[in-house]
Formats: structure tokens, sequence, C-alpha cells
């Protein structure tokens, strides 16, 4: 619901509560009235505001882009006005919409307290809002051809969310152009079967026409489901499996009332009939071969994550290895180069424990630099030294390969920092900060310690670690890597003589073919 439902007129907080009410229920009568709906409210006196819009999901919508929000004067949208003024239900009108389709609009005003609904009172009902259908003109023609049964239970269903009467409509799943209708009546009798619905039944056995027929006497779901509907007096969505396939089934309860003309009677103290029960309307939709892609998803999300565990393992087998060769060598320089070897190991070995445990390809960095700078804490820095790891910023998602590029990287930075920067200095930090700027993502590896002596260039040329993050931040991330003055965004590749440290990585996030998902997280 638009904001701008607090500066409307006629509004209180138990009518907003109640136009939210409506808002939540109008999803599915937009779907099966194949229409845009529309809640306007009074805004001042020559102009209305859209509240809230619903699309339908079973066919292409009327307008492009929501609406919500948007101010119509007595000139664009005289109809509304004129519902929200009198009360009164507006004739249909055809007129076109901006992008340039001929469309039917028919507008009806909504009281509060609802006319005849739940919660009516003898207190005298007055106009908050009004409630606007918008068809596309051939969608209108198609309409006016289908069954008169089908046609009263959609004027049905709208007259119903008018009132706020669809209770449990928000917790339906969309309809969809596929799904298949039937009309019960009061006493489940079947009284019209979609042309979608009969081929869908004819998938469980029932080849004959089902019109006029009990529905208790098929043997499906169906019949329970509209008890349920019919006692309750409430939406219901339930799935079943019937001849080795999957079904999804909605059901709505329909209800008539008095028709408008009749308020007068009220004038002369004359009893108006109360609102009736009529039937129910239930949807079937055939969900057989969405689950079975969904179950072989599950089955290969598994395969792939054992692969995953295995991997990790073995690299870990590896690791192992590696630490006992180091203990046999004698050789400091040997014993640097396998630790160093060890760490690389260990690094993809985290990112295979995260996709191990996770369904998604996508990988939370954030999480994988904790662990690496906790390996660094436990396993290389020498225990006479007062050096601290921290990882800071962002929780960043990035698709498996980008993580493990991100992974070797940090743990090369961590490594050069720890190597290099702390020859004279025994005490400081080394930071890891991530960064997210939407479309790229910024990693800096800064520390306080001694500070590189010489040239930054020169150094990545000499220093296998630093020739291995050139090669993975150009090569696989297409990024660049720039030198700052620690603790500085500042600076320029060269940096500056100080204290200290810092390089950024800086890279786009890249979807490679096979990745999806990264976009459909945000940074937390």
């Amino acid at each position: 619901m638009h904001n701008a439902i607090n500066y409307c007129l006629n509004l209180n907080e138990s009518s907003i509560a109640f136009l939210e009410t409506i808002e939540r229920q109008i999803n599915i009568v937009a779907d099966l009235s194949r229409a845009d709906i529309l809640l306007f409210g009074r805004k001042s006196g020559d102009e209305s505001v859209v509240l809230a819009h619903a699309q339908p999901r079973s066919i292409a919508r009327v307008y492009n882009k929501s609406r919500e929000g948007r101010i119509n004067d007595n000139k664009r949208r005289p109809e509304v006005l004129r519902a929200l003024i009198s009360g009164q239900p507006q004739k249909e009108e055809r007129s076109f919409i901006t992008e340039g389709a001929p469309v039917i609009r028919k507008v009806y005003p909504i009281f509060y307290p609802p006319r005849y609904g739940e919660g009516w009172t003898k207190e005298k009902a007055h106009v908050i809002a009004a409630f606007c259908i918008v068809t596309n003109l051939i969608e209108y023609e198609r309409h006016s051809r289908r069954h008169h049964l089908f046609k009263s239970a959609v004027q049905q269903l709208q007259e119903m969310v008018l009132r706020g009467q669809l209770r449990g409509a928000e917790k339906l799943t969309p309809f969809g152009e596929q799904d298949g209708i039937i009309l019960t009546d009061k006493d489940g009798i079947i009284r019209y079967v979609s042309g979608i619905a009969s081929n869908l039944y004819r998938r469980l056995g029932y080849k004959e026409t089902l019109e006029g027929r009990p529905l208790a006497q098929l043997e499906t779901a169906d019949e329970e489901i509209r008890r349920v509907v019919w006692e309750q007096h409430c939406c219901l969505e339930q799935e079943s499996q019937e001849a080795n396939r999957f079904w999804v089934r909605k059901a709505v309860p329909l209800m008539t009332y008095p028709r408008w003309w009749w308020s007068w009677l009220e004038r002369v103290n004359i009893r108006v009939p109360a609102e009736k029960r009529v039937g129910v309307l239930i949807t079937l939709h055939d969900a057989t071969e969405s689950r079975r892609q969904t179950q072989e998803l599950q089955v290969k999300n598994a395969m792939i994550q054992e692969i995953h565990h295995r991997v990790k393992n073995n690299l870990q087998t590896i690791a192992g290895l590696l630490r006992m060769q180091t203990r046999r060598v004698k050789s400091e320089e040997a014993k640097t180069a396998l630790d160093e070897a060890l760490n690389r190991i260990l690094s993809i070995a985290v990112i295979h424990e995260f996709l191990s445990s996770e369904s998604s390809n996508i990988i939370n960095i954030k999480e994988v630099s904790h662990r690496i700078a906790a390996q660094f804490q436990q396993g290389m820095v020498n225990p006479e030294m007062d050096i601290r790891l921290v990882v800071t910023g962002e929780s960043i998602f990035l698709p498996s390969r980008q993580a493990t590029a991100c992974s070797l990287i940090i743990n090369e930075l961590l490594q050069n920092a720890l190597e290099h920067g702390f020859i004279r200095t025994q005490k400081g930090q080394i930071e890891v900060n991530l960064h997210d700027e939407g479309d790229e993502v910024i990693i800096t590896v800064s520390d306080n310690g001694d500070g590189l002596s010489g040239d930054f260039e020169a150094a990545q040329v000499h220093s296998l670690g630093l020739q291995i993050v050139k090669i993975l931040v150009e090569g696989d991330l297409r990024g660049k890597i720039v030198r700052t003055p620690p603790h500085d965004s500042g600076g320029d590749e060269k940096g500056s003589t100080g204290v200290g440290l810092s390089i950024k990585i800086i890279f786009p996030k890249i979807l490679f073919e096979g990745e999806k998902g990264w976009k459909e997280h945000v940074s937390l």
C-alpha cells in the first residue's frame, strides 16, 4: 500500500486497516478477472491517487509499470471521482492507456463499514476508496464469450473483495494460464468445468462430462477441499498426489449480495436480504513436471555437494601430508615453501567446505575471509608476536569461481603481510575489509607493520605470492590492484612512504557461463 493513504480524505485507522486487507486479497481476483485492479483514494476535492495496484499473473498485464502513487485529476479519471463522491458504481467506459492500448474500465465505490459484509452495522457506511478494474479490450471480448456461470463467479469474487471477505486469499499462489477451473453449487454439484479442467481430469481417468455430477463421486481431493472451504468460509490451497501426478488445488468460496439499487429499501425500514453463500470455485494445476524437475535438481545438488565434500577431504589429506613433510625437512627455505603451499591448499579447501554444505553456488566471501584469517591466526602467526587478524565490512555474495580466486588472493596478501610486514615490529594488526559497490567489489588488506621497502611493482615481480595475486586479479577477476597509504582511500598506485601497507583489489561482479545467483543476494 502506497504511503499516500495516510493523507487521503475520509480515512481513519480502522478504514486504512480495511483497505490493507483488500489489498492483500486482490491478487487472486486480478488473476481470475484477467485484469489489472487499482485502488484509488481521494487526495483532495478534485484529485485521486492510486493506493495499490494488482496485476494478473495469468496473462500479460495491462500496464507496463505499477501505477501506485500516481495522482489523477478530474479530467483524467472523472469516473473514479464520481464513484468516490456519489457512492455509485460507474458504467463501463472504453479509453486508452498511456501505452496506447484500448481498455475497458469499471469502477466501484468501497464502503466502510462494508455494506452487507462482515462487520456491517447500522451505522451509515461511507465511501473510503474506489475499486477500478482495467481490462485489455481483447481480453474483455474473450470474457464476454465465456460461460455465464464463470462470468457470474468472477463478478461474485469482485464483490467479495470489495467487502474484504476473501479470507486466506493472500496465502494463495498465483493462478496460471494453464490452470483448470470448476464451479460447484452449495450442494457440491459440479455446474461448470473449463476446457483446460476437462483435459486435466482426463489425465485422472475422467473422460466423460463432469457437469451435473456430485463432486463427491470423483475419487480425487476436490470434495475434501470444497467441504473445508464451505464450512470455514475461507480460501484454501492444497497439494496432493493422484494417478502418479502432483496436483495443486485452490478453492475459493462464492457469495452473492443484494444489488446496489436495493439500498433505498433501508431508508423505508424494509429488511434487506443478507449475503448468501452460493458455491465454491476450485482451480486445478498439474505440478508434475515442476515437481519432478525440483526433485531431479535436489538429487543433482546432493551429488554435487558430496563431490565438494570429497574434494575438501582430499585437500585436507594433502595438507596433512605436507605438514608431515614440513616437519622432516631441515632447510628453512623448504619449510617456508611448504607452509605457503599448505595455506594455498587450505584456502581452496575452505571454498569446497562451503559448497559442500550449501545448495547454492553462491558464497559469502566474508565468512570465507573469517575462516582463512582464523587458520592463519592458529597456524602461521608466531605465538611470541602480538599480531591480530581481523575481518571487517559487508557480507558479499559471489559465484564460486570468483570466491575461489578471492580466497587465494586473501591468503596470499595475508601471508605477504605476515612475512614482510612485521620483521622489525613484533606487535600490530592485519585487517581484511570488504566493501560492496553494487556492481563492483573492493577487498582491502592493510597492516600497520614495517611497510614495504622499495618499489611495489618490483616486489610483484620477485614475490611468487604477489605474482599469484596479479594473475588472479587481472586474469580471473578482470580487476586491478591498487596500493594506497594504510587506512586511507586516497593515494596512487605507487603509494607513499610510511608505516604499514594497504593493498586494494577492485573487480566487477561477473557472471561466468553456467553461474547464476549473486544478484539475488543483498549484502547484509
